[in-house]
């Protein structure tokens, strides 16, 4: 048997373990954020030094994030000379509330008849944990490289970590980072990510009048604020649903397309819904600005009464395309709404976060070593893809490093894993193709590197 068919046997030997420790990483409701029980995020922590003790990884720990949970850190040295990969997951997940509508208990993991795995985190991003854990075992106490392991404790929240990151440069710097956060199109079909959307955020909050006041006494001459809340909101999209904002940039997608059966599937769109937008598929979800209303503060349908609303608050997000800079379209964003007074309204708007674009230097040899590997792995070509979300330690780590590649791949397939929704799955052979993946690329950029 060839090196690679010896590894895929290994791989396939090792995969009843892979899985059982996802299960039990599953069964951890780590949800960071404000207002959750902490304990399960700390006790998720400390799962994970486990785990990574248990591949053999000598000297991981928790380290202290200012205002923020810990993160696993481990430094494992190879041969002299050697590059430095580093390896990245996360360990906390999303809420899963009951208003979601689970077929199935969201942190008792259960396998489908479609073999697939569900449970919260099973793909986000604890798929990733067990990756590195599989590359870790595969690739065996000679390690053929420098290793470091990241793994954060509230991606899904306000993140503390692209601070401490910036803040002790030392203890980050590699030549490559692969971010285990991500997945292809459909399983089966190798994706690599080359390039994120950015996110930004802020509030606006619409003020008309000093208190609520009767609607029947005062409706008609009195503006409500929530009326011109959705005058201003109104204004960020043209009739064709595209997002048009001054000064907030557009661009075209270059890689590979969308495909369309995928998306329809994984969007969960209703038959006979039309897509927002203008241009193609990819170009709408990769490469053009897409601003969502996110919530807004108002009574519910329960507790509504015959008032006219003298005071709203929206949170909003806006995806902006790679290559452009966060803060500049953010004050975009904010400027805009600013500018929006229907009726002369008080328009207060306020920052919430700018996460960062980002394009991969797809000539870079370790990007160009990862393609190769997928290629082997999943015997088919690689398509280089796009994604809408954002994962803003990346441009931390171009800091850090800026000669570094990024490589962004996992097994969240865009069709079926549902991350940050119902029934939130994996497909478990996709786990298995990336730690096959994953540990071909790590022995064959060291090779590289040895001039091999």
């Amino acid at each position: 048997m060839s090196d690679s068919a010896d590894l895929e046997a290994a791989v396939a030997q090792l995969m009843p373990e892979v899985i059982h420790r996802l299960e039990t990483l599953v069964r951890i409701p780590s949800i960071a954020f404000p207002g959750f029980d902490a304990a399960p995020v700390h006790a998720m922590g400390a799962a994970v030094v486990d785990l990574f003790i248990d591949a053999g990884v000598s000297g991981v720990k928790l380290l202290d994030v200012p205002d923020g949970y810990p993160c696993v850190y481990a430094d494992i040295p190879g041969p002299d000379g050697s590059p430095t990969v580093l390896l990245y997951a996360h360990y906390d997940v999303q809420p899963a509330p009951a208003s979601q509508n689970w077929t199935s208990e969201p942190f008792e993991p259960v396998t489908k008849d479609d073999g697939r795995i569900y449970g919260r985190g099973a793909a986000d991003d604890k798929s990733g944990l067990v990756i590195h854990y599989g590359t870790l075992k595969m690739l065996g106490a000679e390690l053929p490289c420098n290793l470091k392991i990241l793994v954060e404790g509230e991606e899904e929240t306000i993140s503390h970590l692209e601070a401490f990151v910036e803040a002790n440069p030392e203890l980050f710097t590699a030549d490559a980072y692969v971010i285990a956060d991500i997945g292809p199109q459909r399983v089966g079909r190798p994706g690599l990510t080359t390039a994120l959307r950015g996110d930004v955020a802020c509030t606006v909050t619409v003020r008309t009048l000093a208190n609520p006041v009767h609607s029947g006494m005062f409706g008609g001459a009195a503006p409500d604020a929530l009326t011109a809340m959705i005058r201003i909101l109104d204004t960020l999209h043209d009739e064709n649903g595209d997002t048009v904002i001054p000064g907030v940039d557009s661009s075209r997608w270059e890689g590979a397309d969308m495909d369309e059966d995928v998306y329809r599937e994984g969007s969960s769109i209703l038959p006979g819904v039309e897509f927002l937008g203008t241009d193609s598929l990819s170009d709408r979800i990769w490469a053009k600005p897409s601003v969502t209303v996110l919530g807004m503060d108002l009574p519910n349908t329960t507790e509504a009464s015959n008032v006219l609303l003298p005071a709203v608050t929206a949170k909003l997000s806006m995806r902006i395309v790679p290559g452009a800079d966060g803060d500049a379209q953010l004050e975009a964003l904010m400027v805009h709404l600013r500018s929006q007074r229907p009726w002369n309204c008080e328009v207060e708007v306020a920052k919430v976060k700018v996460g960062h674009a980002f394009a991969v230097d797809a000539s870079h040899p370790a990007v160009v070593a990862a393609e190769a590997a997928l290629e082997e792995a999943y015997g088919s070509p690689v398509e280089n893809i796009g994604s809408g979300a954002s994962i803003p330690l990346v441009a931390s780590l171009k800091k850090v490093s800026p000669d570094a590649a990024i490589l962004l791949w996992g097994a969240e397939d865009t069709a079926q894993s549902r991350i940050h929704a119902s029934d939130e799955s994996v497909d478990p052979a996709e786990i298995e193709r990336m730690i096959t993946a994953q540990t071909l690329f790590i022995r064959n950029l060291a090779a590289s590197a040895r001039g091999e």
